[in-house]
């Protein structure tokens, strides 16, 4: 049965945690803050804009007030973004066990996602103009799974800090056990008789 750890993840029997990380949280809030901002904002300019000119032509009524309450709802979503941003910042994290990957995120309850190695595709880092600004950067794995319209699904650690130094342990220790997987039994060298024997980093 799985077992919760001092590290609120779930672990099976005889998995262990090789690897865990966090973001950054200057980049993570600008990042989950105000990437819908400029959106938001354009979207509030127009609404307030036909709301004056209701108001000054003397048409503004209840129906055209709820109407716009509705139709605000882009902001109402990154406003909520930016009020949550904390707690959803308490609540993601990242592990790397002997045995998968694991994301955890959230607003109201801890929600992880696994990816065992074997699916793992190829791993890379990626660093934008934001995250170069907080030294920050994105670890994705592209997975042999697929979204409705075909497309590859990625896991992505966010907003790590030293993302080239995280990277290059994070691909070690996935090429090292998923290479360990994949390597037939009867192959294996006597010192090391089967998959059940120890990783260490």
């Amino acid at each position: 049965m799985p077992y919760r750890n001092r590290d609120r993840v779930s672990l099976s029997p005889g998995e262990k945690i090789l690897w865990n990380g966090k973001p950054k949280w200057s980049a993570f809030f600008v990042t989950k803050s105000f990437t819908m901002l400029p959106f938001a904002v354009l979207w509030l300019m127009l609404d307030m804009k036909s709301l004056v000119s209701l108001s000054k032509s003397g048409s503004l009524s209840l129906v055209n007030i709820l109407f716009y309450a509705l139709h605000l709802t882009p902001v109402w979503i990154w406003l909520g973004n930016v009020l949550t941003a904390g707690v959803r910042y308490k609540n993601t994290a990242y592990y790397l066990t002997n045995k998968r990957i694991i994301i955890q995120d959230g607003v109201w309850s801890v929600n992880e996602t696994s990816l065992y190695y074997r699916e793992i595709r190829n791993t890379h880092v990626k660093v934008d103009f934001i995250d170069k600004l907080f030294g920050v950067g994105d670890v994705c794995f592209d997975s042999d799974h697929y979204d409705a319209k075909g497309r590859t699904i990625k896991y992505v650690f966010e907003e790590l800090k030293w993302p080239y130094d995280e990277y290059e342990r994070i691909q070690r220790i996935v090429f090292n056990i998923k290479t360990d997987v994949e390597y037939p039994n009867a192959l294996r060298p006597s010192e090391n008789p089967g998959y059940n024997t120890d990783y260490k980093e």
